[in-house]
């Protein structure tokens, strides 16, 4: 009877050691805190389907410090979210335009435009949700 409470004693003791030792041992790992606050912005952008909203969203994602962009394919809108101090919403709109599709803003060319699939060929007098403006300057 000794020899196993000795036993129940030591296993204890040594799972108590090994859960304390793990907790003890481990790092702590700070995520870094995102010291620039986002801008939100949103704005019209011409397309049709899901293929336009892939490649719009990825357009907008490409210029350095966007950190999120929405398309919506109904509102023919998108929101996007950014580090103001790394990009501005003009560079956003360039993006889109560059990619073959217009903004309330810019217009993309029209090279840009017809090398698009043929689903994704708007119509280009479409109406977008935002200001209603219609594109201003050309994406060469």
């Amino acid at each position: 009877m000794k020899k196993s409470s000795v036993f129940v004693l030591f296993a204890a003791l040594t799972l108590l050691g090994c859960k304390q030792n793990t907790t003890e041992n481990q790092e702590v790992v700070a995520e870094p805190m995102e010291t620039a606050m986002n801008t939100e912005a949103s704005f019209g952008v011409r397309g049709n389907c899901e293929m336009c909203k892939k490649t719009i969203e990825t357009a907008a994602l490409s210029v350095e410090g966007v950190a999120s962009a929405d398309w919506s394919v109904e509102a023919k809108n998108i929101k996007v979210s950014f580090d103001a101090a790394r990009t501005n919403l003009e560079a956003i709109h360039q993006a889109i335009a560059a990619s073959g599709y217009d903004t309330d803003q810019v217009m993309g060319s029209d090279e840009a435009y017809q090398s698009n699939p043929a689903c994704c060929q708007y119509d280009r007098t479409m109406e977008m949700s935002a200001q209603g403006q219609a594109p201003v300057q050309t994406q060469e």
